[in-house]
């Protein structure tokens, strides 16, 4: 899908870093155009600044969205949700990152909060990166309390498993 939505603005890299910037963020694009975050809007010229575009490449971008009825659709009903990971440190949680070989598997994310959850420990917040919305998708777990050395070999273990990060 990502792909797809890129392809539809192939000829401008300034829009395409527009769209990369809504689906990063989960911003959408309102009936008059405008980046909204829920009922917040946000200024086309915070955005342009943002990713080092002109203001109007945000507003050509916006329209074209508005103009196409799918991606109208995807970027009217996107939503962003808040994230524990970049408060982990803060609140004495911990996270783990991790990067599979094959993202568009079936029970990748089943299989390490299972293992998670079978040490006794509570997840808080698991994320994962859409593979179609992202190069290098990621699982991120966020856990009461730091992961044993022994379930982190067992999750680098797994066939799937690329890498493994702790924060």
């Amino acid at each position: 899908m990502f792909d797809e939505i890129m392809e539809k603005f192939e000829g401008s890299p300034s829009q395409q870093a527009v769209i990369r910037l809504l689906l990063e963020r989960g911003f959408s694009v309102n009936d008059e155009g405008r980046v909204v975050s829920g009922a917040i809007e946000i200024p086309n010229t915070q955005i342009a600044r943002e990713i080092g575009v002109d203001r109007r490449v945000v507003d050509s971008t916006t329209d074209a969205i508005l103009d196409d009825d799918e991606l109208r659709r995807i970027f009217q009903n996107i939503s962003h949700f808040p994230s524990l990971m970049d408060l982990a440190p803060v609140l004495d949680l911990s996270v783990v990152t991790v990067a599979v070989s094959d993202a568009d598997a079936a029970g990748i994310i089943a299989e390490i909060t299972t293992m998670i959850a079978e040490h006794g420990i509570s997840i808080r917040q698991a994320i994962s990166d859409d593979p179609e919305f992202s190069d290098e998708p990621r699982l991120y777990v966020v856990t009461e309390e730091p992961l044993p050395g022994d379930l982190l070999n067992e999750i680098t273990a797994l066939p799937f498993v690329r890498k493994l990060e702790l924060s």
